[in-house]
């Protein structure tokens, strides 16, 4: 099964539930939200719509990330060290409280983790990514965008041993897992204008052949023309060739 979606609501919440398959929650990744509103959105949303969650950045990206902008918190100097970076600390197991809350609430299949660049190949990482993920409980299917350069293998290993999926985008690099795939796809070429972008039909139709080399897949845009994108891949889905002049 491939479920298409956006990464946030790329147009309207109605919009999303009419005529997409999924969508990624990224205000959780800023901030913690309300119980209230993420019941809302269930109940909003048909019975087989799949809510997947940003896990909060308060688990993933140091206190000094622009993101934090965004978090509606005052961090003092002397606190900011106990954010991000997977750390057994308070400020962590807060997000990650505030994380299962609401994928609990929206009865989500999935939650992402996304690390910063400045996340590397280190083996205090390695040793906090181990230490994190053995801690935690959850019944969705937990995904890690795992950025700074990781080998390969080495992703492949820590997917293995902690019942991860390698999240990537798929004109980017491949999966190190099995399976299950979940692709986030942030616009082409890299460098800052790439979320501007908009597929090509070629494009399209070379990510449904990738997304059917697995048993199921999550394709969720997340670029400017997310929402318009993610229905004309599920047009090439649905038609199972090329796409037609009618949806150009």
């Amino acid at each position: 099964m491939i479920w298409t979606g956006t990464c946030g609501f790329g147009r309207s919440q109605a919009a999303a539930f009419r005529q997409l398959d999924a969508v990624e929650i990224q205000e959780t990744f800023y901030r913690p939200i309300s119980v209230e509103r993420a019941k809302k959105w269930r109940a909003l949303a048909p019975a087989d719509f799949r809510f997947c969650v940003k896990a909060s950045q308060f688990i993933t990206h140091p206190a000094t990330s622009p993101t934090y902008r965004r978090s509606g918190r005052t961090i003092g100097v002397d606190e900011q060290g106990a954010y991000g970076g997977f750390q057994d600390t308070a400020p962590v197991r807060e997000g990650w409280d505030a994380t299962r809350t609401i994928a609990e609430a929206l009865r989500a299949d999935a939650i992402v983790f996304q690390t910063p660049a400045s996340f590397g190949p280190t083996d205090a990482n390695r040793a906090a990514l181990y230490r994190f993920f053995e801690s935690i409980r959850t019944g969705a299917a937990k995904g890690l965008e795992l950025r700074g350069g990781w080998a390969p293998h080495v992703v492949e290993r820590i997917c293995d041993d902690l019942g991860l999926v390698h999240i990537v985008d798929p004109f980017e690099g491949e999966s190190a897992t099995y399976g299950l795939a979940y692709f986030r796809l942030h616009g082409r070429p890299p460098g800052k204008t790439k979320y501007r972008y908009t597929y090509t039909d070629e494009e399209l139709l070379r990510l449904k052949s990738m997304a059917e080399e697995y048993d199921d897949a999550y394709v969720m845009f997340n670029n400017d023309t997310m929402h318009a994108d993610a229905i004309r891949f599920r047009t090439v889905l649905a038609a199972g060739r090329e796409v037609g002049p009618a949806f150009r």
